[in-house]
């Protein structure tokens, strides 16, 4: 039966208020994403993740001295207990990177000094949070090292967490250009308000689970191509298409084909997804200092042949996904990139959510058959 037959049903959720937060505001009207009253792109183009971490889990901007502190928490919390390791060599190598970060989380939450705290105790529920923080990076870097047969590589507490990454998952330390680039990125994939895996988190600590099983739950979520698995499919766009001069006619060919064009459109952003700028020129920069601008250019005709044809503008995921390449980092862990950053996201949600908690149970409309009279075995 069509949606328009029941009033109070929306497909997807679209338009529904699901809840109340004070963490992020995506301001439609002008393109914004907003973390806690201040300007998402302004952290990022100004501050750094790390910033951006504090001001989601602790609420607030740190000054520099609560910067410093928690920098250095952070560079203490990034180990990952030998035994989760083990747990992770024990998968066969062709699982897929995001199984092996939910995998990892899923064994990391009985390590936690506060593992056996209540879901309710606050306090606790922050310590975890930075200590998840502080390991997503460690384990979606040394995951993609077990996973290809080399050797883990102990993160440096000196590095930030862009740095960290790149250094476990290079095996050497990466420029600061190279690391603005991985920060600016975390930055703006650290929060995004009510989104699938978000809202999914709040579900699942609002049973009174606990916030290692709403990361799990979010990073499941995160999983799908409709959702994180954007970039790399973006990216493995990009490189069918091949060339710059083969971009246009290959949109308009998959246009009329009916094949999905990865990276373009948002449920949210009706005149441009905000983060897309940013990435862009962060992007034509890279190619601009490797001298190759080949990805840059077939990705603007794509984005224009788009904008002409459909009126569409690409999401976040779009520039992303060539900006990576481009680095050298690996499409296949594109989409645990974005575990890295958005852990903070689902940490702060969760935090919230159980702050003033109540079980999520919408309702739905049944459509199955009605009430029939039980059919004795023999008869059916």
């Amino acid at each position: 039966m069509a949606a328009t037959a029941y009033p109070n049903y929306s497909p997807g959720l679209e338009g529904i208020v699901a809840g109340i937060t004070k963490i992020c505001e995506i301001d439609k009207e002008h393109s914004r994403l907003i973390y806690r009253g201040i300007d998402a792109h302004d952290i990022a183009e100004w501050g750094s993740f790390e910033e951006t971490a504090h001001l989601l889990i602790h609420g607030a901007l740190p000054n520099a001295q609560e910067l410093a502190a928690f920098r250095k928490t952070l560079g203490e919390e990034r180990q990952i207990p030998g035994q989760v390791y083990d747990v992770l060599r024990l998968l066969p190598t062709n699982t897929h990177p995001m199984d092996y970060a939910r995998a990892g989380f899923a064994a990391l939450a009985s390590f936690d000094p506060d593992y056996a705290t209540s879901p309710l105790d606050r306090a606790a529920n922050v310590r975890k949070a930075v200590r998840i923080t502080a390991k997503a990076g460690t384990i979606v870097a040394n995951s993609h090292r077990i996973r290809h047969g080399q050797p883990i590589i102990e993160p440096d507490p000196s590095l930030g967490t862009a740095g960290n990454f790149l250094y476990m998952l290079h095996g050497k330390r990466q420029d600061a250009f190279t690391e603005k680039v991985l920060d600016t990125s975390l930055t703006l994939y650290a929060e995004h308000g009510f989104n699938a895996s978000t809202f999914a988190c709040r579900v699942t600590v609002a049973t009174l689970s606990d916030i290692y099983s709403g990361i799990v739950t979010g990073i499941g979520t995160l999983h799908g191509a409709l959702h994180g698995g954007a970039n790399e499919e973006a990216m493995k766009m990009l490189i069918e298409i091949g060339s710059a001069d083969r971009a246009e006619a290959w949109v308009k060919d998959a246009l009329e084909t009916k094949k999905k064009i990865m990276g373009f459109g948002h449920r949210e952003y009706k005149k441009g997804d905000s983060r897309v700028p940013i990435l862009k020129k962060l992007a034509r920069e890279i190619g601009e200092r490797k001298g190759d601008m080949h990805w840059v250019e077939t990705a603007e005709i794509v984005e224009k042949t788009m904008m002409d044809i459909k009126g569409i503008i690409p999401n976040v995921d779009f520039p992303a996904a060539y900006a990576y390449y481009q680095l050298g980092i690996p499409i296949e862990i594109y989409t645990p990139i974005f575990v890295v950053a958005r852990v903070t996201g689902w940490s702060a949600h969760a935090i919230e959510q159980l702050d003033n908690n109540r079980l999520i149970r919408p309702a739905c409309i049944y459509e199955g058959p009605g009430l029939r009279p039980w059919p004795a075995l023999e008869s059916r």
